[in-house]
């Protein structure tokens, strides 16, 4: 190991470096090549100086938001790949050398590649899969491999009748539709975000447009993914449909579910924020889905009813046309306390609390005479119902006590009067224990 080590060695080795340095990269045309490089950038990042206070503005907009930065981030890297692919045909025409060139653009392509996904894909995975794709297929282009590769991946190919299925193919095909997802949701996206802020569309409305623009969107992303890589669409046709038929008897209920939540969208009965009940299940509408709807009550609990549950039962809807409730409240009193007086500190106690509305004005109704009390009904009205209801009944409720006790109205307890009818004298004999 020495031996390699010793100094006329690694002098011979340094003057080897030296040689192929000269030879290589101290070159006039390398040079010109490094320099034309160095000017594009400066081009570049001129260029960008002035289109940057151009688009800034347009972040102002929430919906452009997005975007806006997007586009920003990849301002530098498209501008200068324009530049550097125009630096590249204008050697090419004249002629000159112009494989530095090349490579500078390879690299700044597999650039905005990555920086465009990384950028559009919400998912990190895919993200990191799309970038290591890019830088090596870079590679291999720059080491003047990718035509072999390619060719070693595209002879591995199964043949199903006329349909031929490569390695290459599925490659392919699988990072164009990596790529056509991610750009069909980062729209579907930006064209929600719109829709949720359009003030001439009701809420349903909205959920109804964003999920077929989402499914209209992947649908073409599959398609285009599809035809892109040569698959006749048409050779999949016959066995789409008899697969579709298996799958349409087996799903059935999510069908059934899924056309539900298209008429709940369009006949606009049920809409987030609404206060709905459905069997024993109160509370509001947190948002639809294609299969459920979700429904948050009270406790935190969030319930998802199926669609066709939606359709088939009978529902209680709150706030469908009008987010006015009306709340009945029953109370009791002494047959001895002032009736009058009793009704009156009621509707008292209810205009003293804070989520009642003053107009319509709260009332109390004597309602009949029970068993161990007077029955009244204090009926009110509120307007934020999906804040609960027991929690404003319970305040009023103690807003009444306290005025009862203050003008001393009884609240009874459950009496009963037991009438004991004197029954027929019968005889009684007594026998001793001997006699017995």
């Amino acid at each position: 190991m020495n031996e390699f080590l010793t100094a006329e060695r690694l002098i011979a080795l340094g003057e080897q470096i030296w040689a192929w340095i000269l030879a290589n990269v101290f070159v006039l045309n390398n040079a010109i090549q490094l320099l034309v490089t160095l000017a594009v950038l400066g081009l570049a990042i001129l260029a960008v100086k002035k289109i940057r206070p151009w688009v800034e503005p347009l972040r102002v907009r929430p919906a452009w938001t997005r975007p806006v930065n997007a586009l920003l981030a990849l301002l530098l890297p498209v501008v200068w790949l324009i530049l550097q692919w125009l630096a590249t045909l204008t050697a090419q025409t004249f002629e000159r050398p112009s494989y530095i060139l090349e490579i500078v653009a390879t690299l700044l392509s597999a650039w905005a590649i990555i920086s465009l996904v990384s950028r559009l894909a919400r998912d990190p995975l895919w993200s990191r899969i799309i970038a290591w794709t890019a830088w090596t297929i870079a590679a291999l282009n720059i080491l003047n491999l990718l035509g072999p590769t390619i060719a070693i991946l595209d002879a591995a190919a199964v043949t199903i009748g006329t349909l031929r299925i490569s390695l290459y193919t599925v490659v392919q095909s699988t990072l164009a539709l990596a790529i056509l997802l991610s750009v069909a949701m980062y729209v579907a996206g930006l064209l929600e975000s719109r829709i949720r802020t359009s003030r001439n569309l009701s809420p349903s409305v909205q959920v109804l447009f964003s999920k077929s623009l989402k499914i209209v969107l992947v649908s073409l992303a599959v398609i285009i993914a599809i035809r892109s890589v040569g698959i006749d669409l048409t050779a999949l046709a016959v066995v789409g449909g008899a697969v579709g038929l298996g799958i349409g008897f087996g799903l059935q209920k999510v069908i059934s579910n899924l056309v539900s939540g298209v008429i709940i969208l369009l006949d606009k009965s049920i809409k987030p924020g609404d206060v709905i009940a459905v069997g024993d299940t109160y509370g509001w509408v947190s948002g639809l889905g294609g299969r459920y709807v979700s429904i948050v009550t009270r406790d935190g609990i969030e319930h998802l009813i199926p669609n066709e549950l939606m359709i088939t039962q009978t529902v209680e809807n709150w706030t469908h046309s009008d987010s006015q409730t009306r709340l009945k409240v029953p109370i009791g009193i002494h047959y001895k306390s002032d009736v009058k007086l009793a009704m009156q500190l009621c509707i008292d106690a209810a205009n003293e609390t804070d989520r009642v509305l003053a107009t319509p004005e709260a009332k109390c109704l004597l309602i009949g005479f029970g068993d161990s009390a007077v029955d009244l009904e204090l009926r009110f009205w509120i307007q934020d119902a999906q804040r609960g209801i027991r929690n404003v009944r319970s305040d009023v409720l103690l807003k009444v006590w306290d005025k009862f006790h203050e003008h001393d109205i009884e609240i009874p307890y459950p009496q009963r009067d037991l009438h004991i009818r004197s029954a027929q004298s019968m005889p009684v004999e007594v026998l001793t224990a001997s006699a017995a």
